[in-house]
């Protein structure tokens, strides 16, 4: 008890030190007894960070996990995670019929949820690296003719070697997947490293900071495919980089692999096939089906003779393809809007094509390679019917494929014209034009991507509204379906008032809310709908009242 402003405490020196003391226990007493403070599972990754479609893996998350079990989140129904006993296992299976790809997963308890972190889903046998594997003297064999190795750069100065037996004339490919989707912290390199010591070709950034060689022997005998990385973060150290979090994805093959198909885009309703792009492709798998799916704007490809899959965009405007000639002399006639797919192939190669527009209208063009996977380093430029040069764009904000906006000056026909910046360009050098008026649209973003409501309370969604092109209609802004225990009354953007670049979304929780992934959309008009990004909803346990 506190001492009034009046009363009058006296006490010698061990009174006080008596009394210190038991404050002291009693508080001690106190955060015994207090509740523990709530901490989340933390969840930094998995290993091995995949597994085969159909098959099933012993997996380790690593993290921080306080109260084991925990419970387990994945994008898809088709990934099934089994929690073990043991702290930090988990045993997932994917389904036969999942498409092949990255998922998101999560590890929830009551306290709260981990963020996101990616998990493979491959097509093809897999392994894990196995130490020692270092050097010449040192290597993991691979005796299969299509392998994705799970491995771990575990420390600094570590290099992975693999062995293969390569017949002359065969073409072997080895790609890499760290950095770009697996989010680890690695400049990797590749190298293949020859019978008789020598390297003979390496690589370090093929798909961003991820590495892929590609090489055609030239005699029978046992090549080594050897793996190292520097920091994706450059630092003052003069060494091979590893650590914990060093996790990749190798991908060994001689048989059938992917670099893309063609063409890049496919109309909502088709066509019902592309063809396949890359090395060692069978006859049987050139040709792939294309199965759009409503509402999604990419589309998955694969087949079981080939070590990986693509992806195709699927997009709402006509769809065209290249045909040569079509230089500045000879430019292809497409409408407006489109989507054409086309190689800058041979080097130095400029595509040029001519489409017509109105005194007034707004054109956005854009071309997209690096953002597919691909090496063309784009320059576009718009030029009228006398050859005049209106616009020209090389990197965009966003990366290095071109995007840029320009309006015409006269009714007339106009030329666009894509090269590459260094004038390179061979058959991977492929690319997706889209040229278009600006078409009114709106997003939706949410500040962070989990939430915690508790039981009796309401929670407030900010939900921030883009609104691009002059879009001027109303949104009604709600869940994606009903969800047993939650209640959310959806809310209205208007464009004229206060609503129209944010509205607050009123979540409370009934009999039965339990934490789970949300999703929230956006609705204007027909059939245009438009989803922010998945959240996770944390429902908290209400405290008990202390007794």
């Amino acid at each position: 008890p506190r001492a009034g402003r009046g009363d009058r405490i006296s006490r010698s020196r061990g009174e006080g030190g008596l009394i210190g003391a038991l404050c002291s226990a009693l508080a001690l007493f106190w955060l015994l007894s207090a509740p523990a403070l709530a901490k989340p599972p933390t969840l930094d990754g998995f290993f091995p960070p995949g597994a085969r479609r159909g098959g099933s893996v012993e997996v380790t998350a690593s993290g921080k996990f306080d109260h084991w079990p925990v419970r387990a989140w994945a994008s898809s129904p088709g990934l099934k995670i089994e929690v073990g006993g043991e702290n930090g296992k988990l045993k997932i299976t994917p389904g036969d019929d999942l498409a092949p790809g990255v998922y998101s997963v999560r590890l929830f308890d009551d306290d709260g949820a981990s963020p996101p972190r990616p998990f493979f889903v491959g097509t093809i046998p897999e392994v894990v690296e196995v130490e020692p594997n270092d050097g010449a003297e040192a290597v993991q064999k691979i005796d299969q003719a299509a392998v994705t190795i799970n491995g771990k750069l575990g420390k600094p100065g570590d290099v992975d070697a693999f062995s293969v037996h390569l017949a002359r004339g065969q073409t072997l490919v080895a790609s890499m997947e760290a950095n770009r989707r697996l989010r680890s912290p690695m400049d990797a390199v590749l190298q293949v490293v020859g019978p008789g010591g020598f390297v003979l070709t390496e690589n370090d950034d093929d798909h961003g900071s991820d590495p892929q060689v590609i090489f055609k022997s030239r005699s029978d005998g046992a090549y080594m495919v050897r793996a190292f990385a520097f920091p994706a973060t450059a630092d003052s150290s003069i060494r091979f980089a590893g650590g914990p979090a060093f996790v990749y994805r190798l991908t060994i093959t001689t048989e059938g692999f992917l670099d893309h198909v063609f063409p890049l885009a496919v109309g909502p309703n088709g066509p019902a096939r592309v063809e396949a792009s890359g090395w060692n492709i069978p006859d049987d798998a050139r040709r792939l089906a294309v199965k759009p799916i409503d509402g999604d704007d990419l589309a998955i490809v694969s087949h079981p003779l080939l070590a990986n899959s693509a992806d195709v965009r699927v997009v709402p405007h006509t769809v065209a393809v290249e045909a040569e000639p079509n230089d500045a002399s000879h430019p292809q006639s497409i409408p407006l809007p489109s989507a054409v797919s086309g190689r800058i192939d041979p080097p130095r190669d400029v595509d040029a094509y001519r489409f017509g527009a109105k005194k007034g209208d707004v054109l956005l063009l854009n071309v997209a390679s690096r953002t597919l996977g691909q090496p063309l380093d784009v320059v576009l430029r718009l030029v009228d019917a006398t050859g005049k040069i209106l616009s020209e764009a090389d990197d965009s904000p966003r990366g290095r494929d071109a995007e840029l906006r320009a309006t015409a000056p006269a009714d007339g026909d106009y030329t666009v014209l894509v090269r590459d910046l260094n004038g390179q360009g061979g058959p991977r050098y492929a690319y997706l034009l889209t040229v278009s008026k600006p078409i009114p649209d709106f997003a939706l973003t949410l500040k962070a991507d989990q939430f915690t409501l508790t039981p009796g309370k309401t929670l407030e969604l900010p939900v921030a509204v883009e609104r691009t092109n002059g879009f001027d209609g109303a949104i009604e802004v709600g869940l994606a379906e009903p969800i047993e225990g939650l209640k959310a009354e959806p809310v209205k953007s208007e464009p004229k008032d206060g609503s129209s670049k944010s509205v607050t979304l009123k979540l409370t929780a009934t009999a039965g809310a339990s934490s789970r992934a949300l999703l929230i959309v956006g609705k204007s008009g027909g059939d245009r709908r438009r989803n922010a990004s998945i959240v996770w909803l944390h429902v908290a346990k209400a405290l008990e009242p202390s007794k």
